[in-house]
């Protein structure tokens, strides 16, 4: 998934980014953190280096959160609409892309479900998917 560029932001508009290079990973996350961060059975992320995202608009307006008993988990939105968006994780020099928040389809699918054994019992089903009940090992 090499080469890639897109672009996305938040609902309002008022915060844009653009991303250009490799996409590293493309997951289902069934993890408690991301279900309460998008009210959702899981969260679509496509994970992408650092150094690849850049915000066009808006950078601004970005809140951003820590969940302080996680190893690694944040998330970052739109002060003004509440949007998630990209957010960095510095432990893995990489950013984290809600695939909801891109403008356009990315023409490639998720390619895992992970943190499977917490998913709750009324979310989706795996969908031919392989699944991992935490990361997948790299």
């Amino acid at each position: 998934m090499s080469g890639m560029e897109f672009s996305g932001g938040c609902l309002c508009g008022s915060v844009q980014y653009k991303v250009s290079g490799d996409i590293l990973r493309f997951y289902h996350c069934h993890c408690s953190c991301c279900r309460k961060m998008t009210g959702t059975g899981h969260a679509t992320n496509i994970m992408v280096r650092a150094d690849t995202v850049e915000w066009i608009k808006g950078e601004s307006l970005l809140g951003y959160y820590k969940v302080p008993e996680a190893e690694r988990f944040y998330s970052q939105f739109c002060k003004e609409c509440g949007s998630p968006l990209p957010r960095r994780v510095p432990e893995l020099a990489m950013v984290v892309i809600p695939a909801g928040s891109l403008d356009s389809d990315p023409d490639i699918k998720p390619e895992a479900r992970i943190f499977w054994d917490s998913r709750a019992e009324w979310s989706c089903e795996a969908g031919g998917l392989p699944v991992f009940p935490e990361y997948p090992e790299t």
